[in-house]
C-alpha cells in the first residue's frame, strides 16, 4: 500500500507515493532522481547513505521515506555550490582524501554536520564525527587532515 508524502528535500518539495515500508534512500536516488546519496552497505554500517534530516547526520537507507515528512532533508547535492566544490570537498582533493569517491558524499555530509554544530573540533571529536563513515581506499589520515584544514580555513 502506498501512501502520498511530500518530501522537503534541499528547500524544495516533492511530492511523492510511497510504500510504507519503503527507505529515505530509495525514494530520494528512485523518485527524486538524486543520485549523490549513495547505497553502500544497506545496514548503517558504512555512511555513504549520510544525509542530514533536520541537520543532523542519518544514515537514509535505514531511514524511512515516511518518516522524512515535515522534516528537512538536505543531500550532498544540497550543500554544493553551483559555481565550484563545496570546502570540505576542495580540502578532500588538496589532501588526497578521495581516491575512488565512493564514500565521499557521505563524509561531506558527517563533516558538514560536524562543523556546523563545533567549527573548531578537535582530533578527537573530528573522528568520532566521522566513525559512522567507511573508507576502504585512504585509511582516514588524509581525510582526518582535510577535515582539520576545512575547520580551520573558516
Amino acid at each position: 500500500m502506498t501512501e502520498p508524502i511530500t518530501l522537503t528535500v534541499n528547500g524544495l518539495d516533492y511530492p511523492v507515493d510511497v510504500d510504507m515500508g519503503r527507505n529515505l534512500l530509495s525514494v530520494l536516488r528512485t523518485e527524486i532522481g538524486l543520485t549523490g546519496t549513495k547505497e553502500g552497505c544497506d545496514d548503517s554500517e558504512c555512511g555513504a547513505c549520510m544525509v542530514l534530516l533536520d541537520d543532523q547526520p542519518v544514515n537514509s537507507c535505514s531511514y524511512l521515506a515516511l518518516q522524512a515528512e515535515g522534516k528537512s532533508v538536505t543531500t550532498i547535492e544540497g550543500v554544493m555550490p553551483a559555481d565550484g566544490l563545496h570546502a570540505i570537498q576542495r580540502s578532500l582533493l588538496e589532501e588526497g582524501g578521495v581516491q575512488c569517491g565512493f564514500c565521499t558524499p557521505g563524509i561531506i555530509m558527517s563533516t558538514r554536520a560536524l562543523l556546523d554544530g563545533n567549527p573548531s573540533p578537535s582530533e578527537e571529536e573530528i573522528r568520532i564525527g566521522l566513525s559512522g563513515n567507511l573508507c576502504r581506499c585512504t585509511g582516514y589520515a588524509k581525510i582526518l587532515a582535510a577535515v582539520i584544514r576545512t575547520a580551520s580555513d573558516n
